[in-house]
């Protein structure tokens, strides 16, 4: 695998530990601004909102120069966001600050996924994914959890301003190690947009936003879950969510190299077994070591659902996917808050800290219906004998070749 797809993974790495390690320093930041805890939430919800409105602006915005510089000036954008929040003077300042960065967010990944893509062969595609988005899942594994130590030790605004410096090093990395491949003569706002078009980009996002959605209904709650229901100390959450990252990393890897075989079995298992998963969580929740297990199991399955998931709206949007994979990125956002709000719902119901299982079971379960429709609708489009895999983007091919 070429060397670029370690850049676009440091600048995953940094991504993915602002969106999460927030949730680690919340008590903090809401003391030292002297707000509640319900108002530092918007730190949380109003990166969220960035990520699903930045994916395609920025995208667009960027159709008119080459998916290299436009990678710069993410991650650019995301070291302006990070350190306007560590300098901070008040707390309105902070949230433009998490909202700046996360403009990045979406359109990064979204891009990023394209050029992964065309660095290698047509064969290994969702595998390049899946080693971009690596950077995300170490992210929990690593990044959260230090940032979260030094938030607490240090204070939280030297947290932000460690992932500032972590923007600082992706950037380099881009600048250095991904290729520039130029504008493509089809590379403009007519042809992004009319990837649209296409219902199976929509079946895509929709399978997006529900079933990785899913798993966002039980993470979202996961502390008052361990500690109410399974008898976890406080304490333990934090490693519990390391345990949680560490499925993710496997099953993202587990997804990219199956998806490169055999897509849709892949995502029809992936979301099969996530939907079993989640239905058994609401019983394993109940105790210790059945309740961790069960965890680490629907990070691997809710992850291994990301790299085929983004290379199917590759292969639907070929022509022009850099739009489709940036709003694809950006479903991803809204299925975790649509989730977590029906989580919400749920235990404000009185269903018990266990019921946003059993929501993020029938989310899943949804998710495996639009694929089977999604897989029967290429079949009857698709010759006789054509599968999805064999489709490449013609730049990507070219790119491929070259490097």
């Amino acid at each position: 695998m070429p060397l670029a797809l370690l850049a676009l993974a440091i600048g995953a790495f940094g991504i993915g530990t602002t969106e999460f390690v927030i949730m680690g320093v919340l008590p903090q930041v809401a003391g030292d601004f002297g707000v509640s805890i319900p108002t530092a939430g918007w730190l949380v919800s109003g990166y969220a909102l960035g990520v699903v409105l930045g994916a395609p602006v920025l995208t667009v915005l960027g159709t008119r120069v080459s998916r290299k510089k436009m990678l710069m000036f993410l991650m650019g954008v995301f070291v302006v966001g990070n350190v306007l929040s560590a300098l901070a003077p008040v707390f309105a300042v902070m949230l433009i600050g998490r909202v700046v960065a996360s403009l990045a967010h979406g359109a990064f990944f979204g891009i990023g996924s394209v050029v992964a893509a065309g660095l290698v062969a047509p064969a290994k595609k969702a595998s390049a994914i899946s080693l971009m988005f690596t950077g995300l899942t170490v992210a929990n594994i690593v990044g959260v959890p230090v940032g979260t130590y030094v938030g607490q030790a240090a204070g939280w605004r030297v947290t932000f301003a460690g992932v500032a410096a972590l923007g600082v090093v992706g950037l380099l990395g881009v600048a250095r190690l991904v290729p520039e491949t130029g504008r493509p003569e089809t590379h403009t706002l007519r042809t992004e947009f009319a990837a649209f078009r296409n219902v199976q980009v929509w079946l895509a996002m929709a399978m997006t936003v529900l079933g990785f959605g899913s798993v966002f209904a039980a993470i979202t709650y996961i502390t008052p879950m361990m500690t109410e229901v399974a008898g976890y100390s406080s304490g333990a959450v934090t490693w519990l969510l390391v345990l949680f990252g560490g499925g993710m990393f496997l099953g993202n890897l587990v997804g990219g190299r199956f998806a490169d075989r055999a897509l849709m079995p892949m995502l029809f298992t992936a979301l099969g077994a996530l939907s079993l998963a989640l239905l058994l969580f609401t019983v394993t929740a109940h105790d210790k070591v059945p309740a961790a297990l069960t965890l680490a199991l629907i990070g691997a399955l809710g992850f291994a659902t990301v790299p085929p998931l983004q290379k199917w709206v590759l292969d639907q949007a070929a022509a022009a996917p850099t739009l489709a994979s940036a709003a694809n990125i950006g479903a991803f956002n809204l299925g975790n808050a649509l989730a977590a709000w029906l989580g919400g719902v749920a235990i404000a119901g009185g269903l018990g800290y266990t019921s946003p299982n059993w929501i993020g079971a029938l989310l899943a379960s949804s998710a495996l219906l639009l694929s089977v429709l999604a897989a029967l609708l290429d079949r009857r489009r698709r010759p006789a004998g054509r599968v999805v895999a064999s489709s490449a983007v013609p730049e990507s091919a070219s790119i491929a070749t070259r490097h």
